[in-house]
């Protein structure tokens, strides 16, 4: 079949054994089965999975029409996207115009107060989506049939993240998974440690592991113009844990003040790891070498011995040096940070949201191609590399590259999972990238957490 017709049709995406190599195959016109087994170079096939076309026939006749995306997401990473891409514009005759830019962030406002928004943004924050919206009517609600998939393929909290007044505009696009702490299985196995399942278990651990005469974690939140952000995810992570999911909420929202009691009990309960100088900083300083610590670099004592835990995302994956095996068994692997009880999997997140700025009908298809399964499944096998997961439950998890990205997409789509965004991101910039960001550095290089919480809840905008 080499043309398109208004009948429905199903193409498959192969992945090549090792996932090296990608290759679409088409399902015979009569009986809609696929080729066999082997990819496109000829290899056996390490799994394979159909993409319906039809679900976007309902959007007209698309072929020769295009559709523009901005994104933040730049070579080589990029290449993976827009490979992810070809199975629609196979299905539809609509060309992805690709635009990925480091400046993405700051140009896509000036962009639209010029009258030149592209067709779809990826936008990394529900908080500028936010701004789009509400500052200047920028965005267009997403279509029913993307909103359909986001009801079937998402965690209503995601759903959430893209509505703004009770308008639904954009569904998620990926996700990082940040409730993770890094350890050496070697070192746990070799001292007889089990890995903590509840938050006063790992303070335990802390402790003992203090008592054998170690500092029992490393940290650092150097980030150049963004030092600071680091600290904010073990903070957030904390107000998740010891306040809670709807007093998170209020908190992000300014519903309660940002030096509310609840909230500083929380500094505090991350204070007792971070600002104590009987755990901290493994083979890196003292209590205030966290600020200068680089963030990419902070987890790296795990690996000679000297640093036992070391709280990160997902995406720290990527930090480790070359050559470092990322496994249950290998040099370095990480477990879910532990809640107060093992009920409930409270778990700090982010991931950029899929904004659109016209709804021509091939904008509409694509929009609702990115909230499928069929895209999910598509991006994971386009990215043999590892290091991307998707909170979407219609993933199927043998696609992903890594273990370590099953575990992520594992936690991601749990049912016991309590999943909340970060709240830097969602807060008022002033605060979230700001004086939150500068507190946090403040508060590990000597100020009380009073004084830090009271001075963010001075700065937050009226």
């Amino acid at each position: 079949m080499t043309t398109r017709t208004t009948t429905a049709r199903r193409r498959g995406f192969m992945v090549a054994a090792g996932g090296a190599s990608l290759a679409l195959f088409v399902a015979a016109c009569g009986g809609g089965g696929d080729d066999g087994g082997d990819g496109g170079d000829g290899g056996e096939t390490a799994a394979a999975f159909e993409i319906d076309c039809a679900p976007y026939e309902e959007f007209g006749d698309l072929e020769g029409t295009e559709v523009t995306v901005y994104t933040s997401i730049v070579d080589p990473e990029a290449e993976a996207h827009q490979a992810s891409y070809e199975q629609f514009e196979e299905c539809t005759g609509v060309t992805i115009q690709y635009e990925g830019s480091r400046e993405q962030e700051a140009q896509l406002p000036v962009r639209v107060q010029a009258g030149n928004p592209p067709d779809i943004a990826i936008v990394n924050q529900p908080g500028l989506l936010n701004t789009l919206v509400t500052q200047y009517d920028a965005v267009v609600p997403a279509p029913e049939q993307t909103e359909a998939n986001v009801d079937e393929f998402f965690a209503e909290e995601w759903k959430a993240y893209g509505t703004v007044d009770g308008e639904f505009y954009a569904a998620p696009y990926d996700a990082n998974v940040k409730s993770f702490v890094w350890y050496s299985p070697a070192m746990f196995a070799d001292a007889g440690y089990e890995v903590p399942t509840t938050l006063d278990e790992l303070m335990t651990l802390s402790q003992t592991i203090a008592d054998s005469g170690a500092l029992p974690w490393c940290a650092g939140v150097e980030s150049g113009d963004a030092t600071g952000w680091p600290g904010t995810d073990f903070i957030e992570d904390m107000v998740l844990r010891t306040a809670g999911p709807d007093v998170y909420d209020q908190w992000y929202k300014h519903e309660i003040p940002f030096n509310d009691p609840q909230i500083t009990e929380a500094w505090d309960a991350a204070g007792a790891i971070l600002k104590n100088p009987a755990f901290v900083n493994a083979g890196l300083g003292e209590v205030n070498s966290i600020a200068t610590t680089t963030w990419s670099d902070a987890g790296f004592p795990i690996l000679d011995g000297t640093c036992w835990m070391h709280r990160a995302a997902n995406f720290y994956q990527a930090q480790w040096p070359e050559g470092t095996e990322v496994a249950e068994d290998g040099d370095v692997w990480a477990f879910y940070l532990p809640a107060e009880t093992t009920e409930e999997k409270p778990t700090l997140v982010a991931g950029p949201f899929i904004a659109a700025f016209n709804d021509r009908p091939e904008v509409q298809a694509f929009q609702t191609f990115l909230a499928s399964s069929d895209w999910a499944n598509a991006k994971a096998v386009a990215t043999p590399a590892g290091g991307w997961v998707s909170a979407n439950n219609g993933l199927d998890p043998e696609l992903l590259a890594t273990d370590f990205d099953r575990l992520a997409a594992e936690t991601l789509t749990d049912e016991a999972t309590v999943a909340r965004y970060d709240a830097s991101d969602l807060m008022p910039s002033e605060v979230g990238a700001g004086s939150f960001w500068t507190g946090i550095v403040d508060w590990l290089t000597g100020a009380e957490t009073q004084a830090v919480v009271d001075q963010i809840e001075s700065s937050w905008p009226s």
